[in-house]
């Protein structure tokens, strides 16, 4: 992204950390192949979590927690999880797109160096009701928070995530004894990896493409007509950062 015309504020990032942080959100990818059998260092773990741990959350509820999944028997376990769920969502999968939906990778639950569950305790804080009053789903937004902090920063440690989304709630809590009152927001993996793909694996196959950001802008309404100059300045940077 190039650097803007105007003077920056003084507690903006320099060139280079600016450059950085967009480069780790660009080319950040949902990795399922490509893990190297390599462990992963508690040193860059820790690090790892300590940005998840530090993400935004309302009310600062900090209502997550992280599973930190080694056991391949385990993880055995839950990638048998996984395929039975996929087995499951094949069939509502159009007909023209479930060859395609067969041959496309998924999950490295085994070829992963470890695997973490990232949890959301819907009881922390639930004696406080800020920011939670109107809208009770906020504890489950700010983990999602932490998840994103913890796979930018892996981007930039050059270590791998995968979410496996495909997996049935219930069967994974009882497999992870995780109570009632807890939900798991992300099943991950991750780990180092040969190389990050230069665009998304679901892209690349042909399942979808990314969407013109311009076309998704509205103006003081949804679905409000305006905001042409900022449109077209989007649709500037969007060149000069594939360029």
């Amino acid at each position: 992204m190039p650097a803007s015309s105007h003077p920056m504020p003084e507690n903006a990032f320099g060139d280079a950390a600016r450059e950085a942080v967009y480069r780790a959100i660009f080319t950040r990818r949902d990795v399922r192949s490509h893990f190297a059998p390599e462990p992963l260092d508690d040193a860059v773990l820790a690090r790892l979590l300590l940005a998840a741990h530090h993400a935004p959350s309302v009310g600062f509820m900090q209502p997550w927690n992280f599973i930190v999944i080694r056991d391949m028997e385990r993880r055995e376990r839950v990638r048998d999880l996984f395929l039975a769920a996929r087995a499951q969502e094949l069939p509502a999968i159009a007909a023209e797109r479930q060859a395609l939906y067969r041959k496309l990778k998924l999950e490295g639950i085994c070829e992963s160096a470890l695997n973490l569950c990232i949890t959301c305790d819907r009881r922390r804080s639930e004696t406080s009701p800020l920011g939670r009053w109107h809208n009770p789903q906020m504890d489950l937004y700010s983990t999602v928070c932490a998840v994103q902090n913890l796979w930018l920063a892996a981007r930039a440690e050059g270590v791998g995530i995968g979410w496996v989304s495909i997996l049935n709630e219930h069967a994974l809590k009882g497999l992870l004894d995780i109570p009632d009152h807890v939900a798991p927001v992300a099943y991950l993996c991750v780990g180092r990896v040969s190389q990050f793909a230069p665009k998304p694996d679901l892209e690349a196959n042909g399942w979808g493409s990314r969407l013109p950001l311009h076309e998704l802008i509205m103006s003081e309404a949804f679905g409000g007509a305006g905001e042409t100059a900022l449109k077209e300045t989007v649709t500037r940077e969007a060149r000069s950062c594939r360029a």
